[in-house]
């Protein structure tokens, strides 16, 4: 018997790991972990989080019953967990790089618009 994992999603960042089993529990599957993952920095919840199942059958259960409904007023994702690319975790960066200060869209008619993206040099 392998335990499976679970992602759960789009959680309220009021909820805490009992509220989630219970909410499991009523599809009667109970977790045996729950981990909700939290902002290194401050601590706060950042709205989603892992459940490990017992067995494949249970988690099959929980998914059919859970993903898409509503949890204290949001619909929340629950699917099977993906398991994390080779090197591990170590937090996402903040994405590609848009360009320099003012920021890609906005401004005047024609040409490159405003904004001072990469490459185009403004002075003040």
């Amino acid at each position: 018997m392998q335990v499976k994992k679970l992602y759960v999603g789009n959680l309220p960042f009021q909820a805490s790991e009992e509220e989630i089993g219970e909410w499991f529990a009523q599809t009667g599957v109970t977790p045996s972990n729950i981990t909700l993952i939290r902002d290194r920095f401050t601590g706060q919840p950042r709205g989603f989080g892992f459940v490990e199942i017992q067995n494949d059958e249970e988690a099959d259960r929980a998914v059919q019953a859970l993903n898409g409904q509503q949890f204290k007023g949001r619909n929340v994702v629950v699917n099977e967990a993906r398991p994390m690319r080779e090197g591990g975790g170590g937090g996402g960066g903040r994405g590609g790089g848009r360009g320099g200060f003012g920021g890609g869209r906005g401004g005047g008619g024609g040409g490159r618009g405003g904004g001072g993206g990469r490459g185009e040099r403004r002075e003040w």
